[in-house]
């Protein structure tokens, strides 16, 4: 057994969409704003978000439920610098639902919702910031 992606359910699927390319900066497979389906990757790694029009997975399975309420997904996304991620995001119009801060001793974390209200934890992981920092002084 292989894991192939995360796939989110979503209403809104070109607002999404247009969240997890145009503020996080994710990178489409193929264009598809309008969906019913995409495939969104990060430029290192070799894992995806995928987005999924949630009427549409409705028909194919005959009924999907209502509507979650509180937080059903949690995407994580690992960056370098968790501040300089924290302050472009904002820039881009991310608003953060927990500013950085540290989760443990090994990593900082910020916390941000895309337009369905799914949780994304954007890490920093402060063992490889200490390793980096050693490296380079060497």
């Amino acid at each position: 057994m292989e894991l192939t992606q995360v796939r989110l359910l979503v209403s809104d699927f070109p607002a999404v969409y247009r969240f997890y390319r145009d503020v996080l900066g994710l990178k489409p497979q193929f264009e598809a704003e309008h969906g019913p389906y995409a495939k969104l990757s990060p430029d290192t790694g070799n894992c995806a978000v995928a987005l999924q029009d949630r009427a549409q997975m409705a028909g194919v399975l005959g009924q999907l439920g209502t509507e979650p309420e509180g937080y059903r997904a949690l995407v994580v996304l690992r960056v370098e610098d968790l501040d300089a991620a924290h302050a472009e995001l904002g820039a881009r119009g991310a608003e953060f639902v927990k500013a950085p801060g540290p989760m443990g001793e090994r990593m900082r974390v910020a916390y941000l919702e895309d337009p369905e209200r799914n949780l994304i934890e954007l890490q920093e992981w402060l063992a490889l910031r200490e390793e980096s920092a050693r490296n380079a002084r060497r």
